[in-house]
């Protein structure tokens, strides 16, 4: 049976490495962060207020056409990022910091609310949930120099809308995975209990609970 499955969560937390073990060990299409270049971005950086809105346009077009072609896709597919989370958390993230003007937010909103109500949602969300503690760690391990200057208060102000976000989330089934306690980079055993987890949600079953006894046995 097809699926379409996306992968939600902070900064570091370990997404595209999730939709890589999971596309390798399950035989589905990996969808990644789309690669064009936002031609906005210097502007944005330049003068945030200025190109808030814009910058967060062009992602919006560029995540709901990747969004489609998750759907779209003959056999079962997985994506790293969900169109979601570029209106519920990094564009409510610029405006509740004053860099997206209030009429600019509204109009965005109302742009992302129709086009939801033309696209379908996929099978499962899988929300990769971390304290800012292993963001930081995870973060510093990668290595990547343009995330040298995210700050704990960045990540601790995406990690409240992101629990907001996910609270309130029913287009489509959850499975919160305990992204603190389980490491499915270094233990195989780990991904192995994830796998398993997707698979009870993908055949109905109304709560999946990581225990703590699967994640640290005896």
């Amino acid at each position: 049976m097809k699926h379409s499955i996306v992968v939600a969560g902070n900064i570091g937390v370990g997404k595209s490495t999730l939709v890589n073990f999971l596309s390798q060990r399950l035989g589905w299409e990996p969808f990644y962060e789309p690669e064009a270049e936002n031609p906005y971005l210097a502007d944005f950086y330049q003068d945030m207020r200025a190109w808030a809105f814009q910058s967060q346009v062009f992602f919006l077009a560029r995540r709901l056409r990747a969004h489609r072609q998750l759907l779209e896709h003959p056999t079962s597919a997985i994506q790293d990022r969900s169109v979601y989370e570029d209106a519920e958390i990094f564009a409510a993230n610029l405006y509740h910091q004053g860099l997206m003007e209030e009429r600019d937010y509204r109009s965005y909103g109302e742009l992302y609310q129709v086009l939801l109500e033309f696209l379908p949602p996929p099978d499962l969300v899988i929300y990769l949930r971390a304290s800012v503690d292993t963001l930081l760690t995870r973060i510093e391990q990668r290595g990547r120099g343009y995330e040298r200057s995210i700050s704990r208060e960045y990540l601790e102000r995406l990690n409240q809308l992101y629990e907001a976000w996910i609270g309130g989330f029913a287009l489509c089934p959850v499975l919160s995975v305990p992204a603190d306690d389980l490491n499915f980079v270094a233990h195989s055993a780990h991904l192995d209990l994830i796998v398993r987890k997707i698979q009870e949600k993908l055949t109905g079953k109304e709560e999946v609970i990581f225990r703590p006894e699967e994640i640290y046995p005896a």
